[in-house]
């Protein structure tokens, strides 16, 4: 019998705690549960799960510094952040932190279980893509590194993440909202400039040293990386 991952839940309102440990053990998930940040760090350690589900404020220690110290540690696991707060800017913070996404409260069940499975299938998938060649850019999806002409470059876990969405797939035209699913789960609201400052990002560190331009804006659809 196949087993299914392991999830860690990492919430201090018991009632919302209870009811995710509840409804992903109907799905047949395993799942482990604690209500503050420092024990979460500790089982995470412990016992590594597949996934977490944080919630972003807990005590002790809260959810973002929980996640900013999981992937300071090279751990690589999703990481689903949950919170009250639905600014643009506060979704944009978690996701800085290294989170692959953004749940705001109240929400759905069904939602919840769906950006589970979605983070699991894509977590899946990037672990078979194994070495990406384009140009003089080398990814490998295992150790999460990147080159350009044998020069190293440090990314972000979403900077990398994208990078490697675009390379999968190169000289085919991405569109945004396909670019939003892929990386963060879900739209942003409408006119959200946060996909055009990551591209920025990632521009800047790969042209760092006076490169060819690889990644090209198309307009009104999304972004491809190609060679002039």
């Amino acid at each position: 019998m196949e087993l299914k991952p392991r999830i860690l839940i990492a919430e201090d309102d018991t009632a919302v705690r209870t009811a995710v440990e509840r409804v992903l053990k109907l799905e047949g998930y395993e799942v482990i549960t604690t209500s503050d940040g420092a024990a979460a760090l500790n089982e995470i350690l412990a016992r590594e799960p597949d996934m977490a589900v944080l919630d972003v404020m807990m005590p002790f220690t809260d959810g973002l510094s929980v996640c900013r110290e999981l992937r300071r540690q090279g751990i690589r696991m999703p990481i689903l952040m949950l919170t009250a707060r639905d600014q643009v800017t506060d979704r944009v913070a978690g996701l800085d932190a290294g989170a692959d996404d953004y749940l705001v409260k109240p929400f759905a069940i069904d939602e919840l279980l769906a950006r589970v499975r979605a983070l699991l299938r894509r977590t899946s998938v990037s672990a078979s893509l194994g070495t990406l060649r384009y140009a003089d850019v080398i990814l490998d999806s295992d150790r999460r590194t990147v080159t350009r002409n044998g020069r190293g470059i440090d990314l972000t876990k979403t900077e990398f993440d994208l990078l490697e969405l675009l390379m999968a797939t190169p000289e085919h035209v991405l569109s945004r909202d396909h670019i939003y699913e892929n990386i963060w789960g879900y739209n942003f609201e409408t006119g959200s400039k946060s996909l055009d400052v990551y591209i920025g990002y990632l521009r800047r560190k790969l042209e760092e040293d006076n490169e060819v331009k690889l990644i090209h804006t198309v307009r009104g659809v999304g972004y491809t990386m190609r060679q002039q």
